[in-house]
């Protein structure tokens, strides 16, 4: 597996030669503990041939995961001590990632669920996190990993441990790979960790506790931070997960996964992780169902917002990546306003900060309503005009138009032609026709 490093710019995650890397994540936290070898490359296959590049999974997992056997009935550790790992576990581990790494992704790899380290079922102190993360780093070293340590619960009071861990980490692989933190829900990890000299990157989790979250402005505070570091929603609200966890209040869609995946992308992430509910604990029908999980994980494996998610992955790589900014000074009108509803229009486009350079344009909206765009940020003097269906992936074009390059003259008010009527969301993409781009969602040629 190549290599994975932050870019130049502090802004996105590229390969070792500097080509871009979209970070598209699933969500499978119980695979090494739930599921046997057979059944989780079938999960593998089924999310390879979706686009999905990383899979985020714990080794000593939430449910149960040092007191109940594995799929093999072998527990992680041996007397529950963590300096103490038992082989046969890990050489189940060992079989996932090689298998993943075969197809191409990454595993987001947590050492433990985060109340091993804080909280009521706690095993770890400082010397325990170091003796742990430099086995595990030492085993991984030469696999496609990202580490990622946390695991939804707070931070504050275990700073020393999870430093311990990540410096154990570092012993162990020679630092050659990149670390970040899953923190609890409605939080990030930049708030106690952002100067954390083992910290490369930021991850917010915006969670599971309504409609129209408004992850877009945590991804916009982190961001802004100082010094730069990328930052991801590593946890959006899942599909088929009961919204505020309570079945009365209806369950999250694709439509929501889709939000929340182009609101952050769009407002300064370098990638998304997906989620569904059945799926991270791999509910089989035999363990008692967490969080209302009504089907089987294998079952559903083909929800529909599991295969939208490779749209947005395929639209952000046809287009100049690592030169992209957020920028809603592209929107003119007040619903662009930061507010607490489901109608925010995220906006990005590549260039300079403050400079109207631009190259082209997106917008996302999630309702099938007008967008007035600013295109005097575009510089060239003949614009192309497209409709992105963020559901299926198709591009409708208009024909190649003049560019007015004034603000007031160059607010365009288009609206998409559709005659499905619960078709909701759209991403609008204006290109500078000089520039010859493919349509979007054909990866560009010189980013392949």
């Amino acid at each position: 597996m190549k290599k994975l490093k932050i870019s130049d710019n502090k802004r996105f995650l590229v390969y070792e030669d500097g080509k871009p890397f979209f970070y598209l994540g699933d969500t499978a936290w119980e695979i090494f503990h739930r599921l046997n070898e057979v059944q989780a490359q079938r999960y593998l296959i089924n999310r390879a041939a979706k686009g999905f590049n990383v899979i985020q999974a714990v080794v000593l997992s939430e449910v149960n995961g040092i007191i109940e056997p594995n799929a093999n009935g072998h527990l992680p550790l041996i007397d529950m001590d963590p300096c103490k790992p038992n082989e046969d576990y890990f050489k189940h581990v060992d079989s996932i990632i090689d298998f993943a790494n075969s197809l191409g992704m990454y595993i987001g790899l947590l050492p433990c669920w985060g109340y091993y380290v804080w909280g009521e079922k706690k095993i770890f102190d400082e010397n325990r996190a170091r003796q742990y993360g430099r086995f595990l780093g030492q085993r991984y070293k030469d696999k496609g990993v990202i580490w990622i340590l946390g695991g939804d619960r707070p931070v504050e009071g275990a700073e020393n441990v999870w430093g311990e861990m990540a410096y154990g980490i570092k012993e162990g692989d020679q630092g050659s790979h990149l670390i970040t933190f899953h923190p609890y829900g409605g939080r990030s990890s930049s708030e106690h960790l952002h100067n954390a000299w083992w910290l490369d990157f930021n991850m917010v989790q915006s969670g599971h506790s309504r409609h129209g979250n408004s992850n877009y402005l945590m991804i916009k505070k982190d961001y802004e931070l100082e010094p730069k570091k990328p930052v991801i929603d590593g946890e959006p609200c899942y599909e088929n997960i009961p919204v505020a966890f309570n079945d009365k209040n209806g369950r999250f869609t694709d439509y929501d996964c889709r939000m929340a995946a182009y609101w952050s992308v769009f407002s300064g992430a370098f990638g998304h992780t997906y989620g569904c509910n059945d799926i991270w604990q791999m509910y089989d029908g035999k363990h008692e169902p967490l969080a209302y999980a009504n089907t089987l994980w294998n079952n559903a494996l083909n929800f529909p917002g599991s295969y939208q998610m490779r749209y947005l992955k395929n639209l952000m790589l046809s287009r100049p990546f690592t030169t992209r900014i957020p920028d809603p000074s592209l929107v003119y009108g007040k619903i662009n306003e930061l507010c607490y509803g489901a109608d925010y229009q995220a906006a990005t486009r590549d260039g300079t900060p403050g400079v109207k350079n631009a190259t082209y344009i997106m917008v996302y909206r999630p309702l099938m309503c007008y967008i007035s765009v600013d295109t005097s940020y575009i510089a060239g003097d003949k614009i192309r005009v497209w409709w992105y269906d963020p559901k299926n992936g198709i591009a409708y074009s208009s024909p190649i138009i003049d560019n007015p390059k004034k603000r007031f003259e160059g607010l365009w008010n288009y609206l998409p032609w559709h005659d499905d009527i619960d078709h909701t969301d759209w991403v609008l993409v204006i290109d500078d026709a000089s520039c010859n781009y493919p349509a979007p969602g054909t990866p560009l040629a010189e980013q392949v």
